[in-house]
């Protein structure tokens, strides 16, 4: 018998789907917070949960043989001191289609000009304005995983060019080259809109910081939607202070919520949503969840699994 924890805000909605699943030989326990959780961790040995909610239990779970994440991100997982004798399975494949709707919902407002269109209305001014027809539109994608290949192919439907950056710099499909690492300033230096879809490791840690900006065309815009530790939030506020570049559309910050003194809220070209452009469906989740408790149970590889010592 497999012992499963749900641990997550939403952790009602998970259990009864998996119970309607009704899979072979599982127990299933759930609460919404860690404090709840350390009482029934101690039984189970496999868990099925919020990554920060996670790692408050992980100590209280000494049968644990398999964590499977509710998130794309599961950095707060992979941190230094934190016990790695376990399975880590990611939540991919999902978040990709998600992640494509926001970024180009706001890449195509801003080159229609829908805010300022907006704007217009209620001051009741007629005022056409030029925008630029899709092909003449270059985007960059930092990060060519599942979401970032996903999002390359949305673009590319759409007319867009599309360049890359990866850490082996391996050619995708829909992209027109990929830059490895050590090309990442050439990578910079050409699209209009900057798509970040990289996860949080010590590699990417302020990637984006005063320099890296600096390569970046006058007129674009940073798209972060990857992990807030990637930008030096600093430096992108001088950046976008001084003009280095046009504007910023930010899911994801440094530290979640964005702190209200944050210069940030105020900038006229800065467009921030509280970390909501791929947001985990529990009917998404048990999927992955539910092929892969098959697997375990037949002594099968795990999909998804996560290298600790990569963070991803």
């Amino acid at each position: 018998m497999n012992n499963l924890l749900i641990l997550a805000e939403d952790a009602a909605e998970y259990a009864a789907l998996l119970e309607a699943a009704d899979l072979p030989g599982l127990e299933v326990s759930w609460a919404r917070d860690a404090t709840s959780a350390k009482a029934l961790a101690a039984g189970c040995n496999l868990v099925l949960g919020e990554p920060p909610l996670v790692g408050e239990i992980l100590e209280s779970a000494q049968q644990l043989e398999w964590v499977q994440s509710t998130w794309a991100g599961i950095d707060s997982l992979c941190r230094s001191g934190l016990r790695r004798d376990y399975l880590l399975t990611g939540a991919k494949g999902i978040f990709g289609r998600l992640i494509s709707e926001y970024v180009m919902t706001y890449l195509f407002a801003l080159e229609r000009r829908v805010f300022t269109m907006r704007d217009n209305q209620f001051a009741k001014r007629w005022k056409p304005m030029r925008y630029r027809p899709a092909h003449e539109i270059t985007l960059g994608i930092a990060g060519l995983g599942s979401i970032g290949r996903e999002l390359a192919r949305s673009a590319r439907d759409s007319g867009i060019r599309v360049t890359g950056f990866s850490r082996s710099g391996t050619p995708c499909d829909d992209v027109e080259r990929v830059y490895a690492a050590d090309g990442f300033a050439e990578f910079l230096a050409r699209p209009d809109y900057v798509a970040l879809t990289l996860p949080d490791t010590p590699a990417t840690e302020n990637l984006v910081d005063a320099e890296a900006l600096e390569l970046m065309k006058p007129s674009s815009v940073l798209i972060n939607v990857g992990r807030g530790g990637v930008v030096n939030e600093s430096d992108l506020i001088e950046a976008l202070s001084n003009g280095v570049i046009a504007g910023a559309v930010l899911d994801v910050f440094e530290r979640e919520p964005l702190d209200e003194a944050s210069p940030l809220w105020r900038m006229p070209n800065v467009f921030i949503t509280p970390h909501t452009a791929a947001t985990s469906f529990p009917e998404d989740i048990v999927a992955i969840f539910i092929e892969n408790y098959q697997r375990f149970i037949n002594s099968q590889p795990l999909l998804h699994r996560v290298d600790f010592e990569l963070g991803y």
